[in-house]
């Protein structure tokens, strides 16, 4: 199995904990563009803070940005896209959606994404909306904001960012077959730079056409080498068989792995995820659930210098299935920054253990394992047979 994760040295890596720190950093950012700015994102709502950013991507195109905005039309709405297309092409940015009806197939851009004047890229998996209500329904409000974060990136891997976003605004738009396939080979080339100083990173995307398996395989080599410790925070939690025996064959040589998982939206995915629960929890891992708000954040730590921050969840849509964007980073300190919240975070959290499934009914035991039955069936058939 070769690198997956292609590093590149001499980046300064801000880390950027729910919108308090996202959604300034983003709007600065499109306010100080002097030349150009590519924005992607899956959900755009139109409350506020949507409202915030919207006036900020029009007001960069009118004093003469070229402005390009890429939105799923799932994730966002169709009324919502359709409303706010008009709204953006009136303002003079260039607007395209991601796979309108499910054109070409199930596929969405999970992708979240910013990038300006090839000087700056952030990447995570904050969406514009709300930190104070739930992403899934705007109308249900959240006691604590939601716990999610981004980065911000200068340095030579914002080139590597850029030259994914082009390459997807041109996918999005027509092309013949002939400049699809030279688009396909031109993005195989892998940038390369000496790893020597200051923060070391690598931008890896999944895609069904390249990157079919990038950002797992980013995940499964770095399990395989943790001797200390894995911290990993994801809300939906339905990995295929090469990941779950990862982090159990970690615990089981020693490694201190602790899952933090988001619960409480989907009942089937709860569900799914109770039914690994036994197995992992037998090997040695530990299974922390988060209730305290909305947990949105797809991070992880592992041993003292790896770290990952970016969109893609922990199961089969975000890893064989949607297209998604995570940043990784090895340097001891943001990764020493990242663990903290994540550590703050399981501390609020509710430990379980392996004792709790000996109360669990055998109809309900039965109903976790129909609900990942169903969902191993579903995901093999989207996938073409990659979920396992």
């Amino acid at each position: 199995m070769g690198l997956s994760v292609n590093f590149l040295a001499d980046n300064e890596v801000k880390l950027l904990h729910t919108g308090t720190d996202y959604f300034p950093a983003l709007i600065a950012a499109i306010d100080n563009a002097r030349v150009e700015v590519y924005f992607e994102t899956y959900i755009f709502a139109p409350d506020e803070t949507g409202q915030r950013v919207l006036a900020a991507l029009i007001a960069a195109a009118q004093r003469g940005i070229h402005v390009r905005m890429i939105t799923d039309w799932w994730g966002t709405g169709r009324r919502q896209v359709n409303s706010m297309h008009e709204q953006l092409v009136a303002g003079g940015v260039e607007h395209r959606v991601f796979n309108p009806w499910f054109k070409r197939g199930v596929t969405r851009t999970h992708r979240k994404i910013c990038v300006v004047d090839r000087e700056i890229a952030l990447v995570g998996g904050i969406n514009i909306n709300d930190d104070m209500f739930c992403d899934y329904n705007h109308a249900i409000p959240l006691e604590f904001p939601r716990w999610d974060f981004a980065v911000q990136v200068r340095g030579p891997l914002v080139a590597s960012v850029q030259k994914e976003q082009e390459a997807q605004w041109r996918r999005l738009g027509k092309m013949t077959l002939i400049k699809r396939i030279n688009l396909y080979r031109d993005m195989r080339k892998v940038n390369q730079a000496a790893a020597k100083n200051m923060v070391q990173a690598g931008f890896v995307v999944r895609d069904n056409l390249r990157n079919r398996s990038t950002i797992q395989r980013a995940y499964l080599q770095a399990l395989g080498r943790a001797r200390k410790s894995v911290l990993l925070a994801n809300p939906y939690f339905a990995p295929g068989r090469k990941f779950r025996h990862a982090l159990a064959n970690a615990a089981e040589r020693g490694v201190d792995v602790t899952l933090l998982i988001g619960v409480g939206e989907i009942w089937l995915q709860d569900a799914v995820a109770h039914s690994f629960y036994p197995k992992l929890l037998a090997a040695g891992v530990k299974i922390v659930e988060y209730r305290k708000t909305q947990l949105h954040a797809k991070v992880a730590v592992i041993d003292d210098d790896w770290a990952t921050v970016g969109s893609s969840n922990v199961d089969g849509l975000s890893l064989f299935l949607n297209q998604e964007a995570n940043v990784v980073i090895k340097d001891a300190a943001f990764a020493q920054s990242l663990r903290e919240h994540i550590e703050a975070a399981v501390a609020d959290g509710v430990p379980i253990h392996y004792a709790d499934f000996e109360h669990v009914g055998r109809f309900r035991r039965i109903g976790y394992e129909i609900a990942f039955v169903f969902y191993r069936t579903v995901m093999r058939l989207f996938s073409v047979g990659k979920y396992a």
